[in-house]
């Protein structure tokens, strides 16, 4: 076969395997899998753990399976299998097959068993507290087990009482014998299988004992016929457990190699199931789908495209390394990606009355969809004469070089004509209620007509008459990491992350899908939300703070 120019340090590790004949026993065909569990919902960080092993996939023309890695019943659902099922697909992954850890529980007992037969385990009396106290640290050796002699005879039939239900919860465990001084503290005899009476969501009752997942993982990856094992970098140190549990299980060669990669961290962002989980059953946010959450799913909803966040991890990289991603890198992949497709209309958010004196009657003007797509069309827009426009694009006190409306200034309304303001209609508090305009008709939008009348700024509006009154959403990160970065995540949580008010907005979004985005000018990216009556959520702001 022709092995693809190598990218990243995986790429290069399949290579040399490959130019050394490692896998033509197997056709050279390279087997990945996407292993989740399904105790949650996915999040970003697992999108570059996708990228990394879809992209393998596809580079060397191999397979990849879909595994559930549902060892924990107490935590795992369907519910959590199909939101996994349905960012994959959103994301635009294509898997080859759909498995679970649980479909090869039987055989997974009988290589427990093949474990005792061979004095590889053995069956231990100790609490998990016991356990742990008897594990030893990083520089003390752990203390073997009492029971760690026990006859082969003895602990078969003690592992087969266990799955027969003999024993309560806790009472024994199933745990490989390897090296209780072993530097590594993962190889001091870790539990295989423990006592769980907990109906698994797919087997039910059939079982009440249950394998630990450092070594159903390793294992049902050696079933599949699985080449590459790629995860992140935490469990690098379990990589010869890893090894072991597939070594002793008895399988040929080639067998399984795990590589680590970096994982991918952000600012401000939770990432973590075990936290995210928390925020949802604290009612801190509306739920998994909550567009401010990290989740795949929040993503989907806030209205970020799918080919940003592959492109985001992407050009974050492949890496050994643990490192910090700014948010902004997020943000300005999300925002490239809607310039060049969302479609542009107006709406504002702070609105202020701006009536033209001299102006009669209606008409349309034409507003382009999007200057980045060519061939995009228009579309025709309402202008009456009275409209609103955003508070800040009008100066009672303009500063020097001011590009928006002042009184005796003119500026553009978008699509249609240069105004000058004339007078100002002040509240109580002594700010602008109203501003009285003239219009220049000789200046429209798209007329060939050349006036000497010039404007600097260009500012976005809503008619009075047509618009629509709009709820908007604007959210922020759920973490305050620049001002708490070494706080507990609790103590981080931003109480202010949504924000909500009331604006204008032209009628057109009344007319689109929920979930149609836009740019909205000067005001950044928002989509259409469902909700009672209009309402618009942002996605991103127009802002691009991030170095490219």
């Amino acid at each position: 076969m022709r092995i693809p120019e190598a990218t990243n340090f995986i790429e290069q590790i399949i290579n040399e395997e490959l130019e050394a004949g490692k896998f033509e026993s197997v056709g050279n065909k390279i087997q990945v899998r996407f292993p989740p569990e399904p105790n949650g919902y996915l999040h970003i960080g697992h999108v570059k753990a996708m990228c990394i092993n879809f992209g393998v996939k596809e580079k060397y023309g191999g397979k990849l399976n879909l595994r559930m890695d549902d060892t924990n019943p107490a935590k795992e659902d369907y519910e959590y299998v199909n939101s996994i099922v349905d960012a994959i697909k959103w994301l635009g992954f294509e898997y080859d097959k759909l498995v679970f850890a649980s479909d090869y529980y039987d055989r997974l007992y009988k290589i427990a068993e093949k474990y005792i037969t061979d004095g590889n385990a053995y069956v231990c009396d100790l609490s998990a507290d016991e356990i742990s106290a008897t594990r030893g640290t990083l520089t003390e050796a752990g203390t073997p087990s009492p029971y760690r002699n026990r006859s082969v005879e003895e602990n078969l039939k003690l592992f087969r009482e266990m799955k027969a239900g003999k024993y309560p919860d806790g009472s024994k465990v199933l745990r490989a014998k390897i090296d209780m001084a072993s530097p590594n503290v993962n190889m001091r005899d870790p539990v295989v299988y423990r006592i769980a009476r907990v109906p698994h969501y797919r087997t039910g009752d059939k079982w009440c004992i249950y394998p630990m997942y450092d070594f159903a993982h390793p294992v049902s990856d050696a079933i599949e016929g699985i080449t590459h094992s790629l995860c992140s970098l935490e469990f690098e140190n379990h990589r010869p457990l890893y090894n072991w549990f597939i070594e002793k299980a008895g399988f040929k060669a080639p067998l399984p190699r795990q590589i680590e990669f970096a994982r991918l961290n952000i600012t401000n962002m939770l990432m973590s199931k075990r936290y995210l989980k928390k925020l949802v059953d604290e009612g801190f946010v509306r739920g998994w789908d909550d567009p401010r959450m990290p989740t795949i799913m929040g993503l989907k909803n806030r209205g970020v495209p799918p080919e940003a966040l592959k492109k985001f991890c992407a050009d974050v990289g492949v890496a050994k390394a643990y490192s910090v991603v700014n948010q902004a890198q997020l943000d300005s992949c999300i925002r490239d990606n809607l310039n060049a497709n969302a479609e542009r209309a107006m709406a504002v958010l702070n609105p202020l009355k701006l009536t033209i004196t001299n102006y009669k009657g209606e008409e349309d003007v034409s507003f382009d969809k999007n200057p980045m797509q060519e061939g995009s069309g228009s579309r025709d827009i309402k202008f009456s004469g009275t409209v609103y426009i955003e508070r800040d694009d009008f100066s009672l006190n303009p500063p020097p070089k001011y590009k928006r409306l002042y009184k005796g200034g003119t500026v553009r309304l978008k699509s249609a004509y240069i105004v000058r303001c004339d007078d100002v209609k002040l509240n109580e508090k002594g700010e602008a209620e109203e501003i009285f305009c003239t219009y220049f008709p000789e200046t429209r939008s798209g007329s060939d007509v050349q006036s000497e009348i010039k404007a600097k700024g260009v500012i976005q509006w809503v008619d009075a008459k047509y618009g629509k009154d709009v709820q908007f959403r604007q959210y922020q990160p759920l973490l305050t990491d620049e001002l708490y970065p070494d706080q507990d995540y609790a103590e981080r949580l931003n109480k202010d992350s949504e924000k909500t008010f009331y604006g204008k907005a032209e009628p057109y979004f009344a007319e689109c899908a929920d979930g149609k985005p836009f740019q909205l000018m000067r005001a950044g990216y928002y989509k259409k939300s469902s909700g009672d009556g209009l309402v618009l959520s942002e996605i991103v702001s127009l802002k691009d703070n991030f170095n490219k």
